[in-house]
Order: structure tokens, then C-alpha cells, then sequence
């Protein structure tokens, strides 16, 4: 793939499971992917302010056999499909198919997904930010030098700039405060 050249990209990061769906563990048909309330709206939000959407997601259940890879990309296109739905662009979803127990260099927080998308986009990471609803998910964000960073759900979760109970709230949040993404 030829790299995206265009300068000062801004980036949303999302992860999957917990921030664009439902959690339900291990999720990869169809009928049982159930999006996040107001996700469509949030993102909606960024791409009006010129953000490329890229999905980082680990997604282990691969490596522990509990799905296929083309399990993985079947649900993904549709996902992808959705997305399109709603007049919105997913560039990419970077995906770590490892077990952890693996010790891989793409299993979030190790940002071997974050080097991919950087040989493919000229991403200004100092303009992007990183929704995820676990620690490896803020740790990935640190890791890779994304500037802004959105926990949704767990308190208890370090280091990140927000803290949103919902992704309604978060959304609601951002639409009181555009400026915050309107870098």
C-alpha cells in the first residue's frame, strides 16, 4: 500500500470492543456486534473536523482459536459497512491476532499497530486522540506519542485526559466543546 501523503493528518484512534461495541467478550458474527450508543455521532464529530478514523484492536480470540481470521474480516467489512451508512470513513483497522501469552509487538499497549499505520498515513500525532476503555489502551496512546487521550467507562483507568462514564457523555462533551478537536 502506497503511503497516504497528505500533511498534518489528524487521527482518531479507536479501539473496538467496549468503545464502537458492546463488549460482549470475544465478539466476531454479525448478529452478535451490537454498537455503542451514540458512536456514530461522536465519530461523526471528528470526521467533520477533517479526522481520518483508524480502529487499533486486539483481538486474541484469533490466536486462541476461538475464531477465524476470516471471522475477523468478514464482521469487519460489515462493520466498515455500517460505518458508510452513516456518511463515515474507516481508513483502516489495525488488528493484533495474537494470544497474549505471545508476547508480540503489535498487542496494545506495544504499538506495532501504531508503526503500521505510520508507514501507510502521514499522521500528526500531536492532532490525534486515542479512545479506548482499558489501561493498555492509554498505555498504547503514551506509547505512540498520540496526544489526546479519552478513557470511557473505568475510573480506574491512568493517565488519560478524560474520563467519560458513556460514549454519550463523551459525545455530549464534545459537541459543549468543539474547540477541543477543532485543532
Amino acid at each position: 500500500m502506497q503511503k497516504d501523503t497528505h500533511p498534518s493528518t489528524k487521527a482518531l484512534f479507536l479501539d473496538r470492543d467496549g468503545i464502537i461495541n458492546i463488549d460482549h467478550g470475544y465478539v466476531y458474527q454479525i448478529e452478535d456486534f451490537e454498537f455503542m450508543k451514540d458512536i456514530f455521532t461522536l465519530a461523526k464529530l471528528f470526521s467533520d473536523a477533517d479526522y481520518k478514523i483508524f480502529v487499533v484492536t486486539n483481538q486474541s480470540g484469533i490466536g486462541r482459536g476461538y475464531y477465524t481470521l476470516d471471522d475477523f474480516k468478514k464482521l469487519s467489512h460489515w462493520m466498515k459497512e455500517q460505518f458508510s451508512l452513516h456518511r463515515l470513513e474507516i481508513s483502516h483497522i489495525y488488528y493484533c491476532p495474537h494470544a497474549p501469552e505471545e508476547k508480540c509487538h503489535c498487542r496494545k499497549p506495544e504499538i506495532g499497530m501504531m508503526e503500521q499505520c505510520l508507514a501507510q498515513y502521514d499522521i500528526d500525532l500531536t492532532k490525534a486522540w486515542m479512545i479506548g476503555d482499558k489501561q493498555s489502551d492509554i498505555d498504547f496512546a503514551h506509547q505512540a506519542n498520540i496526544k489526546h487521550t479519552i478513557a470511557i467507562r473505568e475510573k480506574s483507568i491512568q493517565k488519560a485526559d478524560y474520563f467519560f462514564h458513556s460514549i454519550s457523555e463523551c459525545k455530549r462533551y464534545l459537541e459543549e466543546n468543539q474547540g477541543k478537536i477543532h485543532l
